[in-house]
Parts: C-alpha cells; structure tokens; sequence
C-alpha cells in the first residue's frame, strides 16, 4: 500500500525543534488534514508496518515491538491458512541453554522457521543476508530497541534448539494441502488416462542429495558408489511423490542413501504405503522406472491405487493369454511367495527413423484393455519423465550444487539439521508449485502458437522466474499477491517441442574431449510400435 501525504504536512516530532539527526531513531509524522490538492508536493510512503506508537520524551517516534513479529514470507504464505506459521512454531520446544536474552528478541520462533525456510531458495546467501532479506523495509523502521541481523552463531543455536519437528509439521501442512487440491478441481491441464473412468497420472522416483563432510552426518547417512563409504561425501536418499500434470509436490520420505539403490528405495516406498495411505487413491495411477519394487510391493499398492511400472529384462513374466486387440497381453508376476496378475504392454519408440535400441515394457493391474488401451499406456508412461526428472531439476535448481556438480547440496551438517533442512526444502518447493497453479489459473491464453486461446498450464510458466519473483516480493515487502502472479503468468515455456536426447546425455560432460555426438538434440515425434503396429 502507498500512501500520499502532502509535503507540507511532513514534520520531525521533536520538541526542541531541530531536523532528525543520524543520532535519532524517530520517525517522521504527519499534521493536519488538509486535501492533496493537484500541483501540490506531495510525499509517496510505503507502508511497511502497523505498530503500536512509542513516543519519547524529547518526542521522537518510534514503533514498539520488533521486525521478527511481522516479517512474513509474502506470496508463499498467501497459500497457508492465516495463521499457520505462528501456530506451528507456537508449539516448538526449545532448548532454553540455546536461546535467551539478546538472542532471543532478536530472533522468534515464526521468524527463525521462515529463515529456514527461505534460506532453500538463497543458498548461497549467507544466514545474516537471507535474514535481512526476511525483514526487508522493516529494518528501517525506528524500532523502540534497536534490531540488527542475528550473527550466524545466533541463527545457528535457533536452529538446533527449534531441531526438525516444527518444519516436518509445517511441510506436511503444505503438501497435504496440496493433494486435498488436486482431490478437488485439480489442476490445468491435467494428464489423465481413460475415458469412463479417467485416472490421473503421478510419478514418484528416487534421488540423491549430498551434505558436507562430518563423522555424524556420514555415520547416519552413509553414501553410495563405494564398497567401503570414500566417496566425498554422505548422501541422503529421498523419494519425491509428484503430480505429472504441475509437478507438485504431494510427499518426499528420506533416508539414509543406503548401500543399494532398490533396497534403499523400496523402504522408502514402504514409509509412502504406511505414513501417506491418501496418496494410494484409485483415482490415480503411479508412474515408476525400472528401479523394480517387488511383487509384494506391487499387489499391497494395486489394492487401492493404480501403477504403471517399467520392467527391466531380467525380471520374469509367465505369460497367460494371447495378444489383446490393443496389442498387449495378460501375465503373472511372482516374487517373495506373492503372485500379482498383469498386464503388460511391450514397445519399440522410433524417432525419424532411427529406432531407439531397447524395448520398453510395462506393466499395470488395469485389465480393461479398452477403456486403457496398450497404446495410451505407452504414450502416458512418458509423462514420468516431467512428474520426476523435470520436476527434481526444477526443485533442485535453488539448491547449491545441484546436477552433475560435486560439492554439498545442503548447509546441514548434522542429521537433525538435515532433517530439519529437507523439510523447509520440501516447504518451499510445494509453496512456490503452489503460487504457480495460481498463475497458470489467472493467465490469459496465447494469443499465438501452437497454445495459442488454449487455458494456461502450470507446466507452461517458468519455475526459475516464479521463485525470483517470490524472492523479489519478499525482500520488498507484502506485495499485491496478484501482482506476483501476474508477474510469473507472463514468463511462458515452450513445450510439448517433442525433443529427444541420448539418455547418456542427460548430464552431458563440459569437457573438451567430451564427444559432440552425445548431445545431439532431435526434435520429431515419436512413433511408438507395439506387436508390429505403429501408433
């Protein structure tokens, strides 16, 4: 909000009738009532703050209170319940060796869980910047006891007093608001599968997360690619259950990232069976790679939900009908005193002709070959790709580095701060996924392309620009929510561009003896073959 007060208007309130020196901490105040008046100078304020007044003796004005009471993280909470954060952190317990006195009027519990927070998406900020960048304009309100950034050995003793509890809380606030969501209208432009009954289509998938090098850290987390735990540093495993459609965030179990990749995984799917039951909706059906989970995994997921699993070829199939109409086949898959009934849809993909040299199987508990043709399962399956690659890529593109590089992703360097840590990641990932469903809800269609009077999708706006914009409210204050994302509606992507790549190419070396070839983008269609029919 802008206020305009006439110039004329504006006065210092001290009594002995002098300018406000740098020595005083006092605002400037307004006197009078008198109509702004065209031509009249006029001074344009920003309201930073309502706070109750502290007038002194020699009449200078300040505000009572302090920053950490209202400093908020604009645009992402407009997607909480009001309220929320206070309400959580409310219910914190904390170590009162860590924090008292100074430090604990110059810090509170909201205010530290929304440093943890936004300290996800500046990770290379350091801890007294992002707080600065929380408080904004509200550190240079004239407060009645003076405030500064807290150091980061304050910042630090918040967080382990806070420890995990408070952000887990919060985190699955968030991303149980998510799901509710997409149970309702969902989300535009959603993928889906069938046509009397429509499924919508999930992806969950497993991904590796690295933190610095401490004996605690790489006791509990352990690391992967070494027999004897060398590798540079201790990796925690994380499982991010997605929407295909948005890419939203719904749940991310973690671990330690275990000496083998399946066996990690499937507990970590274990945890998803038995701490997030409501994911399991039959209204959905799960898209997995070829990270095999077990018949007995498959059959306690298919009793309430829907999947549609990559096989590799050693796994066994006993086959136990003909070719159907659509091409694929009924089969049994047995494994740990389980046997699960399938149905499974082999095909080749072929792109400008060159036939890429692998057969892809799959396999689903939908038997209705008609209403979920083998074909449609084949053109769906491709969608795992934007439910988990795309969508960790983007999630990970604010932490420190992410992708092919080889240093920590995290700050944490104990398993409680990890934990703490990848809950405000999962905080801020799932609210920012949130802000830009409500942009692609308020954009207007393009008006030319291949997109062109078509509703606006969530995956046809640019993540990276949605978090500067969030980052840029924050530091200037509460904006106009719809100001954020108009902002964001405006940054379109351009997709569904049919690109394919090697899949050794999906982080191509920067070396110069590096070979052209393997990062050779084609941009076709591709043409799936099943049972030696194109489709």
């Amino acid at each position: 909000m802008i206020v305009a007060v006439p110039l004329e208007l504006v006065a210092s309130p001290l009594r002995s009738g002098r300018g406000l020196g740098e020595a005083d901490r006092s605002a400037l105040v307004v006197g009078g009532t008198e109509r702004v008046r065209t031509g009249g100078a006029v001074v344009f304020c920003k309201v930073v703050a309502v706070a109750e007044a502290q007038v002194k003796r020699d009449g200078q004005v300040r505000a009572k209170g302090s920053p950490v009471r209202h400093a908020t993280l604009g645009p992402l909470e407009e997607r909480l319940e009001p309220g929320a954060v206070g309400e959580v952190a409310a219910s914190a317990g904390l170590d009162g060796r860590l924090v008292k006195g100074e430090r604990e009027r110059l810090l509170a519990r909201a205010f530290m869980v929304r440093v943890i927070v936004l300290m996800t998406l500046m990770p290379d900020a350091r801890v007294q910047d992002v707080i600065a960048a929380l408080a904004g304009d509200l550190a240079l309100v004239p407060w009645a006891r003076p405030w500064r950034a807290a150091s980061a050995r304050s910042a630090g003793d918040w967080r382990a007093a806070l420890g995990p509890v408070p952000l887990e809380e919060l985190r699955d606030l968030v991303l149980g608001a998510a799901w509710r969501e997409h149970q309702g209208e969902g989300c535009p432009g959603a993928v889906t599968i069938g046509k009397a009954r429509p499924l919508r289509a999930g992806s969950l998938d497993g991904t590796l997360i690295r933190m610095p090098d401490t004996p605690a850290s790489r006791a509990f987390f352990g690391s992967v690619g070494t027999a004897d735990d060398t590798s540079p540093f201790p990796q925690a495993r994380a499982l991010p259950v997605t929407c295909c459609s948005c890419r939203a965030l719904f749940a991310m179990p973690h671990g330690p990232a275990g000496t083998d990749k399946a066996e990690s995984e499937q507990s970590l799917l274990d945890e998803v069976m038995d701490q997030y039951p409501a994911l399991l909706d039959p209204g959905w059906i799960w898209l997995m790679d070829r990270n095999y989970h077990g018949a007995a995994r498959i059959a306690r997921l298919t009793r309430s939900t829907h999947v549609l699993i990559r096989l590799k070829s050693d796994i066994p199939l006993r086959r136990t009908s003909e070719i159907l109409p659509d091409g694929s086949y009924r089969a049994e898959l047995s494994g740990d005193g389980v046997t699960v009934t399938v149905r499974v849809v082999e095909y080749y993909a072929e792109v400008e002709g060159q036939v890429v040299p692998e057969m892809f199987c799959l396999v689903t508990d939908l038997m209705d070959y008609e209403e979920y043709p083998g074909p449609e399962l084949a053109a769906l399956y491709k969608w795992r790709w934007d439910g988990s690659e795309t969508a960790l890529r983007e999630a990970k593109a604010p932490l420190r580095g992410a992708g092919p590089g080889t240093g920590p992703m995290l700050r944490s360097c104990s398993p409680g701060l990890v934990r703490q840590e990848l809950a405000a990641w999962a905080i801020a990932v799932g609210l920012t996924r949130g802000v830009l469903r409500d942009a692609a809800l308020a954009a207007a269609p393009a008006r030319k392309g291949h997109r062109a009077g078509q509703a606006v999708r969530p995956r046809d706006l640019s993540c990276a620009r949605a978090v500067r914009a969030v980052l840029s409210a924050i530091r200037l204050g509460r904006r106009c929510y719809q100001a954020v994302t108009s902002e964001i509606a405006a940054c379109r992507n351009v997709v569904d561009r049919s690109r394919h790549r090697a899949r050794k190419s999906k982080s191509p070396s920067t070396f110069g003896h590096a070979s052209p070839a393997d990062t050779v983008t084609r941009i076709a269609t591709a043409v799936i073959t099943m049972a030696n029919i194109p489709s």
